[in-house]
C-alpha cells in the first residue's frame, strides 16, 4: 500500500505486453538484471527529505513520539522506508536507461488532458521531427484498469506495455522496472511513460525518467498550478493542450504561465493543439533536445 496516499496494493499490479519481442527473457534484460539489493545502501540521495533528522531513533523527540503517538511514528518511518526503496530502484532504472542511451519522458496529467492523443500524434509524425536518430519510440502505459491506451499506441505504430495499478493512483519505480524488462526498449530509443491520470501522487515518485512533463488542457482552468503546486514544481515542461478550444473557455495563458513560473522559474511551457496540430513543432523540438 502507498503510505503517501493510502492507495494500491502491489499484489494487484498487472503488467501486459503489447507486441512483445520474440525470444525475450525478462530475467536476462532490463534494469533488474543489474540492480543491487535495495535493503541496504548508503549512497547519497540528491533529493530533499521532508522529515527532521533530530527526530531519528533514540532522540528525545523520538522517545516522546513513541510514548504518545507510537502508531503515527511507525507510519512515518515506514513511509520514509518505502520512498527510500523507490528512490533506490529509480536510480537503477535511470542508470540502466542511460547505459543504453534511452531517453525516458514521464508524462503526467489529470484524466482527459490528451496525453495519449499527444503520444499517438507524436508516434505517427516522429519521422518528421526525429533529429536525434531514435532507434524507436515506445511507451509504458499506466492506468488503473483496461489496456485501451496501450492498444491505441500499438495502432499508432509503436510497441507498448500496459501497467494496471488496480486501486493505485500512480506508477512507481518497481512498476516501471518490471515494464522496462518486458518492453525491452532498443538502445537509443525514446521511451514515454504515460502515468496514471492524477495531479497529485505521480509527482512524488521518481521512476528513473530523464524528464517530467505535465500535460494540462485549457478545459481544466488556469488555476491548476497553485492548486497542485507539487506537480508543477517538479515539471521540466508543461504542455497546454486543446488550444483550439480557447475561444470557448475561460483560460488565461499569461496567468497560467505566471503561476507556473512562480513555483518553478525555469519550467518550459508549450501551448499547442494535438487535434489541429498547432505548435506541435515546438513539442518535437523540445524532445529532440533531450
Amino acid at each position: 500500500m502507498c503510505l503517501t496516499c493510502g492507495c494500491g496494493d502491489e499484489e494487484n499490479v498487472r503488467v501486459t505486453t503489447i507486441d512483445r519481442p520474440a525470444g525475450l527473457d525478462p530475467a536476462e534484460s532490463g534494469p533488474a538484471a543489474t540492480a543491487a539489493p535495495a535493503q541496504h545502501h548508503d549512497h547519497h540521495h540528491p533529493h530533499q527529505h521532508n522529515h527532521h533528522h533530530d527526530r531519528g531513533p533514540g532522540s528525545d523527540q523520538d522517545q516522546h513520539a513513541r510514548l504518545h503517538h507510537p502508531a503515527d511514528l511507525e507510519r512515518i518511518e515506514l513511509g520514509v522506508s518505502l520512498l527510500a526503496k523507490n528512490d533506490h530502484l529509480a536510480e537503477h532504472n535511470r542508470n540502466w536507461l542511460a547505459g543504453h542511451n534511452i531517453v525516458a519522458v514521464n508524462l503526467m496529467s489529470s484524466p482527459g488532458s490528451g496525453k495519449t492523443s499527444l503520444l499517438e500524434r507524436t508516434i505517427t509524425e516522429h519521422a518528421q521531427f526525429d533529429h536525434a536518430g531514435w532507434s524507436e519510440v515506445c511507451v509504458i502505459e499506466g492506468d488503473q484498469e483496461t489496456v485501451f491506451d496501450a492498444e491505441r499506441i500499438r495502432r499508432a505504430g509503436a510497441r507498448a506495455v500496459q501497467v494496471n495499478t488496480g486501486a493505485g493512483c500512480h506508477l512507481d519505480a518497481p512498476m516501471v522496472q518490471r515494464a522496462i524488462e518486458m518492453l525491452d526498449p532498443r538502445p537509443g530509443a525514446l521511451l514515454f511513460v504515460e502515468n496514471v491520470g492524477n495531479l497529485v501522487c505521480p509527482a512524488l515518485f521518481d521512476i528513473g525518467e530523464r524528464a517530467k512533463v505535465v500535460v494540462i488542457s485549457v478545459t481544466e482552468g488556469d488555476d491548476k498550478p497553485l492548486k497542485y503546486p507539487q506537480m508543477f514544481s517538479a515539471a521540466d515542461l508543461v504542455v497546454i493542450n486543446k488550444t483550439d478550444l480557447l475561444p470557448y473557455v475561460d483560460f488565461d495563458l499569461e496567468r497560467f504561465a505566471e503561476q507556473s513560473r512562480s513555483l518553478n522559474p525555469g519550467v518550459s511551457i508549450i501551448a499547442l493543439s494535438v487535434r489541429d496540430g498547432t505548435n506541435m513543432t515546438a513539442w518535437y523540438e523540445w524532445l529532440s533536445r533531450r
